[in-house]
């Protein structure tokens, strides 16, 4: 151990000499007796985690605060030091470094999503103080990801995801490739370990033969640089295996079947030569059309700069080029990182400062935003979405999410042109504000000389969360009161519909937790956002709700539905022939959705239907998703154990086509000696077959089970229960 650290010392002291060796060791012996007696999953000394975190922080070079906090990342969250002990240790900057890496643990929330949301909140607002907070976050989840292996399979599954979906886009949005890369390769490797190890194997097979061919081209570019005058650099790697993944699944390929899978790289002096060298490889080698990019003169956000080519090199074979300055390699690859200042008295720049404003934007953003599922896909549209970029009348570049419009233009220069606009022109034709913007296209957006104000259609068409965000501010300040009025009206409707009273629910310390929950200041702020249609208003009814239940520490009761009661006259719980509960209800009509098709094990709900009884659905169905109007015919149900029973379930194969599929796919069935009721299969033109099963189950245990070793069949890349 003592070992590790004396390795980190080293790495840090060949960039970062002026490093506060006493305040690092402090923090290495701390953390150490902090950890003591604990250990991880794999049998070896907790310590050995935040050292590990500690050295990947030194590979990007980053400043001494930093490399202290990440050695004490999780003394908060799982020992028993407080904020204030390590703040008057080690300081200020890295207790709140430490603090805006630390997990909401100790809240309990309802939902495992809502919970994950609340720690990226609370991660994006400790990063809009100090971008360090996401380097450490990264870090801490990049050894993570290393050392995967010893955690339960389920448990692999879930972080894979979640760093698929979340902590490989952000590295990408920050520009630090060299972690994004790595975090994408370990995920692939947990969520499709089949495809992953096939592409390793086909990889390595073919090294020899794929060194001979970047050595001829290397030798051939060397060349001509040399007889050029022009120094440089010159590498070949081929792609990383998630960027080949995601082209053999977007494409509906086998890896032998896809030639690009090379980059070479050259590494110049200066921006000129950079054009210089790009001309000279299209004299020697054939560019393909509609494959350049010029990242040079329209860096991405990230500040990634490079110019992109895709030529066709020797024996037909196609290529990418990537052609750069040191300082541009540098930036790509650590990204944000290469920004920051580790001497000692420099904290970042301006510089870096405008490079994050986006940080800021989400975080205002953000806090207009109560539900979960919301906050995800505001997240995955800002940070993870294709660009476009465009320009305004004076050449100034601006980049947005692609599928953009006008609306989403005009906003982005400032909230003013937005609520002035009338239309919009675009490479001088006006057209229509749902028109979506197109690389290169030249915007100019028409103004009113007084502020008329945005329509409430614009938040259907606009992309942005940037634009969807001021107009809500809009109307929030232009029509407060009325907001406020139709909030209490929804808000007594939605009362009445679960038949509680005013008086019942808002008490004065609920309201509060309430509007600590949502991020508001009063009462009226809340109403008004139920108003404009921020907030469901039986998601705030529903809160009052459970306060009551615990207050009273009975279940609530429910009051009957008019309709409920012409429908059902018994109220005793009673099972069915189905094997479904209804809550409160006794000899009822009851069937199970063939939408998606639910089985025990399956969390589920009940919708009273219009002279039907009631229709049993999972919880994730798509057709259970009403509205506020329809929300009263949802009913609580359950399963029951019921012996014997047995249920059909749907489930999809999706796989590259080859011989002998369909034969491997029945006999994976007959061996778990799980009745087939019907079997279909079709080839698309990408040459993908989709195999959908109608299979005879007893529970989601054998379910799982069956779809696992479909997986595991060559050639399949996806396996899931069919829904709507």
């Amino acid at each position: 151990m003592d070992e590790a650290y004396r390795k980190l010392v080293e790495k840090v002291n060949k960039y970062n000499p002026q490093c506060d060796w006493d305040l690092l060791s402090k923090a290495y012996k701390v953390s150490r007796e902090a950890h003591d007696g604990q250990n991880r999953i794999s049998g070896e000394p907790y310590i050995m985690h935040p050292l590990g975190v500690a050295h990947i922080l030194a590979e990007l070079e980053l400043d001494c605060e930093s490399l202290v906090a990440g050695l004490l990342h999780d003394v908060i969250e799982d020992t028993s030091y407080s904020y204030e002990e390590i703040k008057n240790m080690f300081g200020e900057q890295v207790a709140l470094l430490v603090d805006g890496v630390t997990k909401l643990g100790k809240i309990p929330y309802t939902t495992k999503e809502e919970q994950q949301v609340e720690n990226l909140r609370k991660m994006f607002l400790a990063m809009a103080k100090d971008i360090r907070v996401i380097l450490i976050k990264l870090a801490d989840r990049l050894h993570n990801m290393r050392t995967l292996k010893s955690v339960p399979e389920e448990k692999q599954r879930e972080k894979a995801r979640e760093t698929l979906e979340v902590f490989a886009p952000l590295a990408h949005r920050l520009g630090i490739f060299k972690v994004k890369w790595e975090l994408e390769d370990l995920s692939l490797r947990y969520l499709d370990p089949i495809a992953y190890y096939e592409i390793v194997e086909s990889i390595a097979e073919k090294r020899q033969e794929r060194e001979a061919y970047l050595k001829s081209i290397i030798d051939t570019i060397s060349n001509r640089l040399k007889e050029l005058k022009i120094q440089g650099q010159i590498d070949g790697r081929a792609k990383h295996f998630y960027s080949i993944y995601r082209k053999m699944y977007a494409q509906g390929k086998n890896i032998e079947e896809i030639y690009d899978l090379f980059a070479v790289r050259v590494i110049v002096n200066s921006v000129k030569d950079c054009y210089g060298v790009l001309g000279m490889v299209h004299e020697l080698y054939k560019p393909i059309p509609g494959r350049f990019k010029d990242y040079i003169a329209m860096p991405k956000p990230n500040m990634y700069q490079s110019l992109h080519s895709t030529v066709i090199g020797p024996a037909g074979k196609p290529f990418e080029i990537q052609i750069r300055t040191w300082d541009m390699h540098r930036i790509a690859e650590y990204g944000i990182a290469a920004h920051w200042k580790y001497k000692e008295g420099k904290t970042g720049t301006s510089d870096l400062d405008s490079k994050l404003a986006w940080v800021r934007q989400l975080l205002e953003i953000q806090r207009d935003l109560t539900d979960a599922e919301e906050f995800m896909q505001t997240l995955k549209i800002d940070l993870f979405a294709d660009e476009v970029f465009v320009f305004t009348p004076k050449g100034d570049v601006i980049n947005l999410p692609a599928g953009s419009t006008p609306i989403d233009f005009a906003y982005t220069i400032h909230s003013a042109v937005g609520n002035r606009m009338m239309g919009a022109k675009v490479n001088g034709k006006i057209v229509p504000i749902e028109y979506v913007l197109k690389n290169g296209d030249i915007i100019e957006i028409l103004t009113s000389a007084t502020v008329h104000g945005p329509s409430k259609d614009w938040l259907k068409i606009a992309k942005t969360s940037q634009a969807r965000n001021k107009i809500n501010q809009w109307f929030k300040k232009e029509n407060r009161e009325e907001n406020v009025s139709r909030g209490k009206e929804l808000i007594e409707k939605e009362l009445k519909k679960t038949g509680f009273t005013h008086n019942q629910l808002f008490k004065s310390e609920w309201i509060e937790i309430v509007l600590k929950k949502y991020s508001f200041q009063s009462l009226d702020d809340l109403y008004a956002s139920v108003g404009y249609g921020g907030i469901a208003a039986s998601k705030v009814v529903g809160r009052l709700r459970e306060e009551y239940r615990k207050a009273t520490k009975t279940e609530a009761v429910e009051p009957a539905h008019e309709e409920i009661n012409t429908v059902f006259k018994s109220k005793k719980r009673r099972q069915n022939n189905n094997g479904i509960i209804v809550k409160g209800i006794e000899n009822c009509l009851v069937r199970l959705s063939r939408c998606c098709n639910p089985v025990p094990g399956d969390e589920i709900v009940g919708y009273i239907t219009r002279g039907r009884g009631v229709s049993v659905h999972r919880k994730d169905c798509s057709n259970v998703k009403v509205d506020d109007n329809e929300r009263n015919r949802l009913i609580e149900v359950a399963w029951e154990s019921a012996q014997n029973a047995s249920y059909l379930s749907d489930v999809q194969i999706l796989a590259n086509d080859r011989g002998g599929l369909l034969v491997e796919v029945t006999n994976s069935v007959a061996d778990s000696k799980i009745p087939l009721k019907a079997m279909n299969a079709r080839t698309s033109k990408e040459k993908i077959v989709i195999i959908n099963l109608t299979l005879e189950i007893t529970d989601t245990e054998q379910l799982d089970k069956i779809i696992k070793k479909l997986r595991k069949i060559n050639g399949v890349f996806g396996v899931n229960r069919s829904r709507q």
